[in-house]
């Protein structure tokens, strides 16, 4: 098998560090989304909404999304378990890797596709409008999950899951944005320390 990356962007870097957590290492075939490599007929073969990651198994069949990807690699080595323990466990660590996905990493993804223009090449129609409101919106939410860090180490509880993962690779990327997480969200910089300070945060 084979892992189509997109470097330093943030879905491929969830596979990466998921895989590191793991022990697990696959080939990487790079492709630079910045250079569109991602609308080559090799990739589009693989997946026609023309998206990294793609894994690539032995007979050709391609699995597209981060989460489905972890999920494979989850139920071939399930541990360290990424992705809950039990049935509760399972759905609040979904719950919560939802929740970085669709509220904190679709907003800050919002302003970085929309607000900069270094990112025209993969959003040829940007609308700073959007970008705008969605810049309103992330210290709000960083400081909501500041408060849930209050009273736990990690993002579902008192583990490392696929939700302290995400929420790593979305709130790096805010770097693009030129956000800061605040001085003010201590819970959050602990918690952001600490992530980063793991072996896989760096693959």
């Amino acid at each position: 098998m084979k892992l189509y990356d997109g470097g330093r962007a943030p879905n491929p870097r969830r596979v990466r560090i998921f895989l590191a957590e793991k022990g697990v290492s696959v080939p990487v075939m790079p492709v630079d989304i910045m250079a569109l490599e991602q609308k080559s007929p090799a990739v589009m073969a693989l997946n026609p909404l023309m998206r990294v990651p793609i894994l690539e198994l032995d007979d050709g069949t391609a699995l597209s999304e981060s989460v489905a990807i972890c999920r494979y690699f989850e139920e071939l080595h399930p541990e360290p378990a990424l992705m809950g323990t039990d049935a509760f466990d399972r759905a609040n660590v979904e719950m919560w890797n939802r929740r970085m996905e669709l509220n904190l990493g679709a907003a800050i993804g919002a302003v970085a596709r929309h607000g900069n223009k270094g990112m025209a090449t993969l959003e040829p129609v940007q609308v700073p409008e959007w970008a705008d409101f969605n810049r309103g919106l992330v210290p709000g939410l960083l400081s909501w999950l500041n408060e849930e860090l209050a009273g736990r180490e990690f993002i579902a509880g008192s583990r490392y899951t696929i939700a302290d993962i995400t929420a790593l690779c979305m709130i790096d990327f805010m770097k693009v944005t030129k956000m800061p997480i605040g001085e003010s969200n201590q819970h959050l910089l602990r918690w952001h320390q600490s992530v980063s300070g793991r072996p896989s945060a760096k693959a």
